[in-house]
């Protein structure tokens, strides 16, 4: 047991709480230059220790193959030169966004003369809890930083060893551009009292971002005295109309489920409209091909038998995987009442020529994104031109979809009057 693991986590939280608050004092001060020049450095030394940090990540996927999980998790630990790339343009991608720091959303003046302006300011202190994926330290740190928010990032166990070695390139970011170390902090242990610490740190945090499984997003939402911008599930449909090109219908079908099967945007449910049951055939041959297993529901079977029977609990699984659930339906009607069942707000997409039916799709799904021809995979900040996100918001309240830098902006009211007095 290492000294930190020996210490008092409620004492090690605390401390990362205060010190965190007094750097988002700072933070909301720092002009945009220096938060660009910490990212710019930061994304130089991801690329300058990209050995070091594949180095770690071979620990900890070697560990985590040892515990015996699954392909879709060992994909979100993995890094590669090519994920590690991506990190660094990510900031970079960052660093070009306007900063939305003292941005004026509106101003008016009022009939007596007073002057009023509504302008975007930090959050303050955000703590980002996340499971397997490490570029989500280099993701979420810099957004944080961008917006003038201190952060207290929560990485899994399984990405111990990875993030330390990208924590490392943020702060060589921070030093460069003489902003306090403590803007982006990590919690040091893999201790889990530590994510129940940071729950209860209503005096110093002020939002928590958790991004995981639902297991721990169940668990965050139920402990949690801070406020919180989440998502539960992505389970995300893909509805093929009967008016739909069957070339497109194919080809998102396939890129929506298989691209990446274990990120939140991937399709989990394939609803096809009756009118369009000749298609199922040639939209099951790309996702066979592609190794996918598929569970239909009685009659999907009865089109194509290389399905397997799905269950009611199919309707309502985010397999992260290989898998994904059809089920016909009869028309728009049907799809909304399915989608309505069973989604869980995320992201859903219809595929179809009738300008329409799909209007009508877009404006009564009622999920944070919904799509016409275009994969679900789609569902992310960086394809938004919104740069990178710290993920996708399924609540209702402050921020909805891709959380990104304006996201995790508040506001407040400027008034200037000359003297004024309210009779």
């Amino acid at each position: 047991m290492t000294a930190i693991e020996q210490m008092d986590i409620p004492a090690l939280m605390r401390g990362l709480g205060e010190n965190a608050k007094a750097a988002g004092r700072v933070l909301a001060q720092t002009s945009t230059e220096a938060k660009n020049t910490a990212l710019h450095v930061s994304a130089a030394a991801l690329r300058t220790d990209a050995e070091t940090i594949k180095s770690a990540n071979a620990l900890d996927m070697a560990a985590a193959e040892q515990k015996g999980v699954k392909g879709s998790f060992l994909d979100r630990l993995l890094l590669s030169d090519d994920r590690i790339e991506a990190m660094a343009r990510g900031l970079e991608d960052i660093a070009r966004l306007p900063d939305p720091v003292g941005d004026v959303i509106a101003a008016w003046e009022q009939p007596n003369g007073l002057q009023i302006e509504r302008l975007r300011v930090p959050l303050g202190v955000i703590g980002v809890i996340y499971e397997s994926r490490p570029n989500v330290t280099a993701d979420a740190g810099a957004l944080c930083l961008k917006a003038g928010n201190a952060s207290i990032l929560r990485g899994g166990s399984e990405s111990f060893r990875s993030s330390a070695e990208i924590m490392e390139c943020l702060l060589a970011g921070l030093r460069a551009a003489e902003i306090p170390e403590t803007a982006i902090q990590r919690v040091p242990t893999t201790d889990r009292s530590a994510v129940g610490e940071l729950l209860r740190l209503t005096d110093y945090v002020d939002v928590i971002i958790p991004r995981g499984g639902k297991s721990l997003i169940e668990r965050v939402t139920a402990e949690s005295k801070v406020p919180l911008f989440k998502h539960l599930e992505g389970i995300c449909h893909v509805y093929v109309d009967g008016a739909a090109d069957p070339d497109k219908a194919r080809a998102v079908v396939l890129n929506a489920k298989m691209r990446r099967t274990g990120i939140c945007g991937s399709a989990e449910t394939l609803l096809v409209d009756r009118a369009a049951s000749d298609q199922l055939p040639g939209i099951l041959d790309g996702l066979v091909e592609a190794g996918c297993e598929i569970r239909g529901d009685v009659a999907a079977q009865a089109i194509d038998a290389r399905m397997s029977a799905a269950t009611q609990d199919d309707w309502g699984t985010e397999y992260l995987d290989s898998i994904i659930s059809v089920a016909m339906v009869d028309g728009v009607d049907g799809a909304l009442a399915h989608i309505v069942a069973h989604s869980s707000d995320h992201t859903d997409s219809i595929i179809t020529e009738d300008a329409d039916v799909a209007a009508r799709f877009l404006n009564e799904v009622d999920s944070a994104i919904v799509m016409h021809n275009a994969s679900t995979q789609f569902a992310d900040g960086a394809e938004f031109g919104m740069g990178a996100e710290i993920g996708i918001s399924t609540g209702k309240m402050h921020a909805r979809g891709p959380v990104g830098v304006e996201q995790l902006t508040s506001m407040k009211y400027v008034v200037r009057g000359d003297g004024h007095i309210r009779p």
